[in-house]
């Protein structure tokens, strides 16, 4: 009686803690495009989640505490080192860049410029290739909202991009050591899905900007009045803000709370995971890590991905694929998101009003493909 009496406190318990997982999950996927005060402050809120996720879970722990505070380091110092860089040397990278446009098609240089960061970023790293392009994008001379277009396009190219080798982000990396594979195994596995994404989301971000500056009749001659002199920015009223010392100090802070409240997010929801994610079919599989538009990838990956799945090879594609092109989706779904959405300033719902329609539209195609 006693036993009896043990397992179902114990049953109830798991309940609760698989019930309060669940809301959690629904309040980080909803609360943002509901309430502007928290899409406004999306790193606290996503922060407080992952720590009461982790509560929850009890996952919470020193060792887990430490992980958070050690794991944003590297990214919010590259955020930082290279926001100041920029900063202090903001004139001539506007003057460079107001020159390139002047001499060659702003939608040939969006083209070029999501196509190569997209491929050089398994080999500079995410954060590098994003860090670089949202400088790129900001002095663009093309309005706000077309710029946010363009952004999403190139970080769904580089999110893929850097999954060919295990040094482009911490999914490919895990990857690699969860299935005791060498350097080339991704890309001989996904080369011939990611590579021809990229190439897609380059022309795509490439066509795009050639429409905007089709309706900018008079752009070219704006261009060339600011050639021989500072380069200033279009004064559009729904410009990106110019960064200041405190924006740069900021973003870097918002980056590194960013991705700690991923960490705790990440180990707070593996209950969740274990229970009802892990040994379903691929195809569905597939569709269920669409998760990862909220939560760390990489997590995700260390959990579902084991060495006996080498048999089935597209067990893994489905594993991979689903994560990564859903990470696009929303803005904690990738680094290259949150670090982007940082600079420019995107807002969950802006984000998502186009995230959202190319990610599925990319995740059907791809679903087709492999299955």
């Amino acid at each position: 009686m006693h036993s009896k009496r043990c397992n179902g406190k114990y049953v109830t318990a798991a309940l609760e803690q698989n019930y309060g997982l669940i809301i959690i999950l629904l309040l980080v996927l909803f609360l943002p495009f509901i309430f502007r005060r928290i899409e406004e402050n999306l790193e606290l809120f996503l922060f407080t989640a992952g720590v009461a996720a982790a509560l929850i879970s009890g996952k919470m722990d020193l060792n887990l505490v430490k992980e958070a505070l050690r794991e944003p380091v590297m990214i919010a110092g590259a955020v930082l080192v290279a926001g100041a860089l920029f900063f202090v040397l903001k004139d001539q990278f506007a003057g460079f860049i107001a020159y390139v446009c002047h001499k060659i098609p702003v939608s040939l240089v969006v083209f070029l410029v999501v196509l190569l960061l997209g491929l050089l970023s398994s080999i500079i790293t995410a954060i590098v290739a994003s860090i670089i392009l949202v400088e790129i994008i900001f002095q663009l001379p093309i309005e706000r909202k077309p710029k946010i277009i363009v952004c999403i396009l190139a970080c769904y190219s580089i999110g893929l991009g850097a999954s060919l080798t295990p040094i482009g982000e911490p999914l490919a990396t895990i990857t690699i050591s969860r299935l005791n594979q060498d350097f080339t195994f991704l890309f001989k596995l996904l080369g011939k899905y990611i590579i021809p994404a990229v190439a897609a989301f380059s022309l795509a971000a490439g066509l795009y900007a050639a429409r905007v500056s089709m309706q900018k009749t008079d752009y070219r001659q704006e261009m060339a009045s600011t050639v021989n002199d500072s380069f200033i920015p279009f004064e559009l009223e729904d410009e990106v803000e110019t960064d200041t010392w405190n924006s740069v100090m900021l973003r870097a802070l918002k980056v590194y709370l960013f991705v700690m409240a991923l960490v705790f997010l990440g180990e707070g929801f593996e209950p969740l995971i274990n229970k009802y994610i892990l040994g379903l079919s691929p195809q569905i599989l597939y569709w269920v890590n669409m998760i990862s538009a909220v939560l760390d990838n990489a997590t995700l990956c260390a959990a579902e991905l084991s060495p006996a799945m080498m048999s089935n090879p597209l067990i893994v594609e489905a594993i991979l694929m689903g994560l990564l092109f859903s990470g696009g989706m929303l803005i904690p779904g990738n680094i290259p998101n949150i670090i982007s959405a940082s600079k420019l300033g995107i807002g969950s719902k802006e984000w998502a009003s186009a995230g959202i329609p190319i990610g599925l539209a990319a995740m059907v195609l791809i679903y087709c493909l492999l299955f």
